[in-house]
């Protein structure tokens, strides 16, 4: 295999198992732990979802440098640049920097309100985060699944 085979061969196993982990954590949070956590105390469900993602969110932040650097590597060492890309690369893009952004929104503000509501005992502060967390990630797991679409078929479209 020539380096520049190897290359791409290893830039997109990174991107497609960083795509795999976060959109996949997502779909899990939404469609199943969410479910599933309903009937709990609230409190023991904001402690929860405290836990969750605080073990989640280091993996996100790890999904998205290594989608940037691997989608980089394949656009500038395998297209040739962005010229060389096709229409489904461009896409892909766009879609997952606007994920990027929703997320650091999504750390920054409500994440970080609801943990220092928690750290305060305002559980309906936290819970006011927490849903504004859902609609964040809700619109984060739609746009994925966008993008592993576009991603994953875009080659084929002509």
């Amino acid at each position: 295999m020539s380096g520049a085979a190897a290359l791409a061969t290893a830039a997109l196993i990174l991107h497609v198992l960083s795509a795999v982990i976060w959109v996949g954590g997502m779909f899990f949070a939404l469609l199943v732990l969410r479910p599933a956590s309903g009937p709990l105390d609230p409190a023991a469900r904001l402690a929860l979802w405290e836990r969750v993602f605080g073990w989640f969110f280091p993996w996100v932040f790890a999904a998205i440098v290594l989608l940037l650097a691997s989608g980089y590597a394949m656009v500038f060492g395998v297209f040739g640049g962005f010229r060389g890309a096709g229409l489904h690369v461009h896409i892909m893009q766009a879609t997952g920097i606007v994920m990027m952004l929703a997320f650091l929104h999504l750390y920054f503000a409500p994440w970080r309100r609801f943990r220092a509501a928690l750290a305060r005992e305002d559980r309906a502060g936290a819970a006011r985060q927490l849903d504004q967390i859902r609609w964040i990630v809700t619109l984060n797991l739609v746009l994925g699944l966008v993008t592993v679409a576009v991603g994953s078929s875009g080659r084929y479209w002509g």
